[in-house]
């Protein structure tokens, strides 16, 4: 794809990887990035995830064809806010955010008209955080949901769209408000309950977890930071999925009778199943 100029704003896991795929996958592009920490800066430049590290925000996105706002999602509307001023006709910007209502909205409001925002959640990371943990291939194979409104210029999605297609990624479309229900689900409440098991036990039960437990909760050591606000601008979401999953719970209890062992078996194996058609269709869409 033609695309010069590259601006990563928050170079940790998701920004450096970014930084690492684009510099392998797009020879021409160059790649700037910003931080609030130099040493993460002087660190995304030794690993080669960024070409030069901007002292601000004005200087990071300006001539920049395409933006990627790469921090925590409660700092969107102060970053756009910071950079709209700075931005060149036809720039596009996006985001790596696990939420987007709060973020395409800010974007229509503060951006000026000769640039363009699209909505994008590439659904790759893990519960590591920070440059040093960088891969050229964590997008490999995974899934991009983009969430465009009638508004957004279809040039731009289709920029966007092509971005993280050349970075290796399978892309998806939904509204805004479809995405933060659909990942209330999937993402946001799954670590809420991963945490919820760590909480649980006393300590003297902890002592004695294998590694099941450890599986269950491996998303439980993701940043709390990064959580709390994913968790405060999906809250509406969050509890409808957490009244769900209070039902399911109730139909699991009401199963733990001799009565219903065999209704029991049937329940554990059908989420047996459904897990394993989910793994099976990540590892075809691998191949």
């Amino acid at each position: 794809m033609n695309l010069s100029r590259l601006s990563i704003i928050g170079v940790g896991l998701l920004g450096g990887s970014i930084g690492l795929a684009a510099g392998a996958r797009l020879s021409s592009c160059r790649i700037i990035g910003y931080g609030h920490r130099r040493e993460t800066l002087d660190r995304a430049l030794e690993i080669g995830a960024i070409h030069e590290a901007a002292n601000n925000l004005g200087e990071a996105v300006k001539d920049a064809d395409l933006v990627i706002l790469c921090t925590p999602v409660l700092l969107f509307e102060e970053t756009l806010q910071a950079i709209a001023g700075f931005l060149k006709p036809g720039a596009v910007v996006t985001d790596v955010g696990s939420t987007k209502r709060s973020v395409v909205e800010a974007a229509a409001r503060l951006l000026p008209r000769h640039a363009r925002f699209v909505g994008s959640h590439p659904m790759a990371g893990s519960e590591k955080r920070g440059v040093e943990f960088a891969r050229t291939d964590l997008f490999e194979s995974a899934l991009c949901l983009l969430t465009p409104t009638p508004q957004t210029d279809s040039a731009a999605v289709e920029l966007v769209e092509n971005f993280w297609r050349a970075l290796g990624m399978r892309i998806a479309e939904m509204s805004p408000d479809e995405h933060d229900a659909v990942l209330a689900e999937v993402s946001h409440l799954p670590h809420a309950v991963a945490a919820a098991l760590v909480h649980m036990p006393e300590a003297e039960s902890l002592r004695l977890c294998g590694n099941g437990f450890l599986d269950a909760t491996r998303i439980a050591s993701g940043d709390g930071g990064l959580w709390r606000d994913i968790f405060l601008d999906n809250a509406d979401h969050v509890k409808a999925a957490l009244a769900k999953l209070r039902q399911s719970l109730a139909e699991f209890e009401a199963l733990l009778t001799p009565g219903k062992s065999e209704v029991l078996r049937a329940w554990l194996d059908s989420a047996a199943v459904k897990r394993e058609t989910l793994v099976n269709e990540r590892l075809r869409n691998q191949e």
